[in-house]
């Protein structure tokens, strides 16, 4: 098996190391607010993990709407077709400079209801305002984002990486002076985070555009770029693929910021475990998705080639790439499950449950690592609406209720609702593999028989 698949291990591994990196950029914001704020109590955590898990599931909205991108230009350049790459950047701007405004304003204006999820009085009012700040951190997201995803469909991943890891940095560095009120700042305590996410945010986002459109390298891909007109099919190509994507984001993320509303109906304690488990959890599955996308694009990249024995090989080699990866981590989370939380925050309670919902993680590491791998590939191939299919029924029609079931209805509490979860994620990680197996010998067997 090293034989056959080691070239493929090699290129895979080229281009997926920098958009790990980067995608763990991501995740690492909510991980830095969550440490930074959780020594300073179990309610400000709580707070952060409303604040971001609500979030989130507007940010997946985004990068899956970005992701509409990635394998139309992976495509077009295996087809050597690079003009028309600038062109489907310049609509992909479009779209989802108008999602950030949109969704922006969305969530600004719903942070002033939080009293609907029910949650505790004092998490919500610590809550507010932190979202709020995230809401106008979402536009320069979304540029960001759009940059990203077109240098990345090009191959050109490492400087979306260089600019996560400097971002988070700096992110780091104010969170914990406003936070804490250091060298003669004010103490803003979970504002802090909120501020600090927003300049970071703006200043990627700058750095991204600048770095596309300034380079010698992307010249020749954005000749297309300045027109002024737009294209409907264009839009409608973009579209056909983005809110697919957006929705399977939707439909995975959201039913996890649905357990954290759950979890905070059960106590602050919970749901401050709940966060600290979710947040390492989904620094794994980000790294997965990093995977993913280079999956995504190589797939592309030999679809639009007509190379259909080389996608293949190179899926499968992904596939292998993230089981090696994500079994590591599920013996981290198992290992370490008492010692992990203790970055997060010292009360012991927490710490406990905490504890016991990463051994639930390790189960699912592997399911969660071959499910977005799945995705991946098929979005390169242009196969987003049956996965969108299978996310839903595995995530909402299973997933969630379960887990409702186990956790406030059966009184199992918050591991009751993280074993409907693992549940989920095992359905989808299956259902997608099936359907990987049948796209590729489907277009395999065709090639043959020409």
């Amino acid at each position: 098996m090293w034989t056959k698949y080691r070239q493929y291990y090699k290129d895979n591994f080229q281009l997926a190391y920098p958009v790990v990196i980067s995608q763990l950029g991501h995740t690492m914001v909510a991980f830095s607010d969550t440490v930074i704020v959780g020594h300073t109590g179990d309610v400000p955590l709580a707070a952060v993990a409303l604040g971001s898990s609500l979030f989130s599931i507007f940010m997946v909205v985004g990068i899956g709407m970005s992701y509409g991108l990635t394998p139309l230009i992976a495509q077009e350049n295996g087809r050597k077709n690079l003009s028309r790459c600038g062109f489907l950047l310049r609509h992909s701007l479009v779209i989802n400079l108008l999602l950030g405004i949109l969704l922006s304003a969305f969530i600004i204006i719903g942070s002033n209801h939080l009293d609907l999820l029910g949650q505790e009085e004092d998490v919500r009012v610590m809550a507010r305002p932190f979202l709020k700040l995230l809401g106008i951190s979402f536009f320069p997201l979304m540029v960001f984002l759009t940059f990203k995803q077109f240098a990345e469909g090009l191959g050109f991943t490492r400087q979306a990486m260089n600019i996560s890891i400097i971002g988070n940095l700096l992110n780091i560095a104010i969170g914990i002076t406003l936070v804490y009120g250091l060298f003669g700042a004010p103490k803003m305590g979970v504002i802090g985070v909120g501020i600090a996410t927003l300049t970071d945010r703006a200043l990627m986002a700058v750095a991204m555009a600048w770095y596309v459109l300034s380079s010698p390298r992307f010249k020749e891909y954005l000749v297309d770029f300045r027109q002024r007109y737009l294209s409907a099919d264009a839009l409608k190509q973009l579209l056909g693929i983005g809110t697919p994507v957006a929705l399977q984001y939707i439909f995975e993320v959201s039913a996890f910021s649905g357990a954290i509303i759950m979890a905070g109906w059960i106590g602050a304690r919970e749901q401050a475990a709940h966060q600290i488990a979710i947040n390492l959890a989904s620094i794994t599955y980000m790294m997965a998705s990093g995977i993913s996308a280079a999956a995504g694009i190589k797939s592309g990249n030999h679809f639009g080639a007509g190379q259909w024995r080389e996608l293949r090989s190179s899926a499968i080699a992904s596939y292998h790439m993230v089981l090696v990866m994500m079994g590591i981590t599920a013996l981290i989370f198992m290992l370490g499950c008492r010692l992990l939380p203790l970055m997060y925050i010292r009360d012991t309670a927490v710490i406990d449950i905490a504890a016991h919902l990463l051994i639930i993680a390790a189960f699912f590491q592997l399911f969660d690592g071959t499910q977005v791998v799945g995705l991946g590939i098929l979005r390169g191939l242009g196969d987003v609406r049956v996965p969108t299919i299978i996310t839903l029924l595995a995530y909402w029609g299973l997933g969630l209720p379960v887990g409702y079931l186990l956790g406030i209805h059966l009184d199992f509490g918050v591991q009751g609702i993280w074993w409907g979860l693992l549940l989920g994620l095992l359905v989808a990680s299956i259902l997608l593999f099936f359907r990987f197996q049948h796209r590729t010998k489907a277009v395999l067997t065709n090639a043959v028989l020409k």
